[in-house]
């Protein structure tokens, strides 16, 4: 791979750099340049990579934040207790639009991610390597890498098998029971329960489940020992990270920076508006904070989370005082609906109904629609089979903390005045072929389905279409049907031509959007 490469954003450090070191050189580190750069790796123990892994607190940088010492303890136990070896994955599906930092890594510096994944493989007794990814560029850059190291490594005499998976770029993809389903030949959907990977993965196998930049991390600490390693970054949660800057920016950027740095130094490098109406941070998955709160924080997990925010997966999206913050609010949550894999209710049904009352609530819907917010997201709250559901209800409620004055504005009907710009970034519509590679089987369909439209003259409030069709048709207390007034996502398209057809009084339709 030469030239630049598409969809992967610039590189930028604040301090010296760590993960990115060598990016000023090449546009990908091949394997030469990489061992010139970083070096050879050591091998280590499992004892000695566990040891390590607490001494520099690291955590998971996927957006949940586990502790990584815990996992290689309770990959090793449960080996050790069923007699089976584990196996290794490295999760490189971003599939949400605002986080860039994992194809960053896996497109310049693949040996890099590889190499913390090869240690924690040789220290467990792994045989089997999955990397898994969403992108073209992605998918490019590690074949050539394990084809540089060639199709296996071999480590201490045991051979290891390590392959490439690629899944459709949907936010649940990167979910773990999801993409340890697509490496064992199923869809890239969570199996609608809640599985522990360390227990009971990949073909049953206990796994050490992390992501791209929680391996690199991983490589950088072996090399450096925990004591250099922790000579950068807040003392307690040393080293640095990588962070997707967008939003309200001139352009997506990622960027290295030692933790503990102003949240304030980072926008400013990126060139963002210097007084933001708001800063959504960690991602769709995390939460806002106010611009006077941002400005007054450090990047760290702790600070963050004091501050009513959220590190997760290290996405940073500052929004102009000219927009609603609340409005953009709206369009991620109807996006974040749209991507549930429809495994289980609290997802299928809880998060429409979320952005739905959010709607209601943004419209001048009053007390009772704020209400309506607020059980919607106890319903969805900590009930799904995987974490969306409550990645989704903490990124809505947050936005209501964070905006007390716009939410009442809203809420009382006179709105604030501004608009909403969508400023945050979304994935443009798909094609059918597209929407179709996502395992949904909606042939046919576009990823902007259609809209539902009643005829008022026909309709007779029988309220067949809101149980045919709960995920997007609510009753008002007369029994009439409430709709969307966006399109219906690719995934509903089949059951609302269904109720559609079945509609008593012939008064629903669906009409292109």
């Amino acid at each position: 791979m030469t030239g630049p490469l598409p969809d992967v954003p610039p590189v930028q450090a604040i301090g010296p750099p760590r993960l990115t070191a060598g990016f000023d050189e090449a546009e990908r580190l091949d394997r030469r340049a990489h061992l010139l750069t970083h070096g050879s790796p050591p091998s280590l123990s499992a004892d000695r990579l566990t040891e390590l892994a607490g001494a520099i607190a690291l955590r998971g940088r996927g957006g949940a934040g586990f502790p990584l010492v815990r996992k290689l303890e309770a990959v090793a136990h449960h080996a050790r207790r069923s007699g089976v070896r584990p196996a290794v994955v490295v999760n490189g599906c971003e599939g949400e639009p605002a986080c860039r930092k994992d194809t960053v890594l896996l497109c310049r510096a693949p040996h890099l991610v590889l190499d913390g994944a090869l240690l924690a493989a040789d220290a467990l007794g792994a045989r089997t390597l999955v990397v898994g990814v969403t992108k073209d560029t992605a998918e490019r850059s590690v074949r050539d890498a394990l084809a540089e190291r060639g199709l296996s490594d071999r480590r201490r005499g045991r051979s290891l098998r390590a392959r490439l998976v690629r899944v459709p770029e949907r936010l649940v993809s990167g979910e773990a029971s999801a993409l340890i389903r697509a490496a064992e030949g199923g869809p890239a959907l969570p199996p609608g329960r809640r599985v522990r990977a360390a227990e009971s993965g990949l073909g049953g196998a206990p796994t050490l489940f992390s992501n791209a930049e929680t391996f690199a991390q991983l490589a950088v600490a072996a090399r450096t020992g925990a004591h250099r390693y922790a000579a950068t970054g807040a003392p307690h949660e040393p080293g640095t990270l990588l962070l997707t800057v967008s939003g309200a920016v001139p352009s997506p950027a990622v960027v290295e920076a030692p933790s503990g740095v102003p949240l304030p130094y980072v926008l400013q490098a990126c060139a963002a508006d210097p007084v933001p109406g708001g800063v959504l941070v960690g991602g769709y998955h995390g939460a806002w904070l106010a611009a006077a709160t941002a400005y007054g924080t450090v990047v760290t997990r702790e600070a963050l989370t004091a501050g009513g925010g959220a590190l997760g997966a290290g996405a940073v999206l500052p929004v102009p005082s000219s927009t609603c913050p609340l409005g953009e609010t709206l369009l991620v949550a109807r996006w974040l609906a749209a991507e549930s894999s429809g495994q289980c209710g609290p997802c299928r049904l809880g998060l429409p109904s979320v952005a739905s009352a959010l709607a209601d609530t943004l419209a001048g819907g009053g007390q009772g629609a704020l209400e309506g917010v607020r059980r919607a997201t106890q319903t969805a709250n900590g009930r799904g089979a995987c974490k969306h559901p409550d990645g989704a209800v903490r990124f809505v409620l947050s936005a209501l903390d964070a905006f007390p004055d716009d939410l009442a504005a809203h809420t009382l009907g006179g709105g604030c005045g501004r608009e909403t710009t969508g400023v945050l970034p979304l994935p443009a519509p798909e094609t059918a072929e597209a929407a179709d590679s996502t395992g949904t089987g909606i042939a046919g369909a576009t990823a902007a389905a259609g809209r539902l439209a009643v005829d008022w003259t026909l309709c007779e409030g029988h309220g067949l279409c809101a149980r045919l069709l709960p995920e997007a048709v609510r009753l008002d207390p007369d029994g009439f049907p409430l709709l969307p007034d966006t399109a219906l996502p690719p995934r509903l398209h089949q059951r609302a031509q269904r109720a559609v057809s079945r509609c008593p009084a012939l008064a629903l339709r669906l009409e292109k959007p």
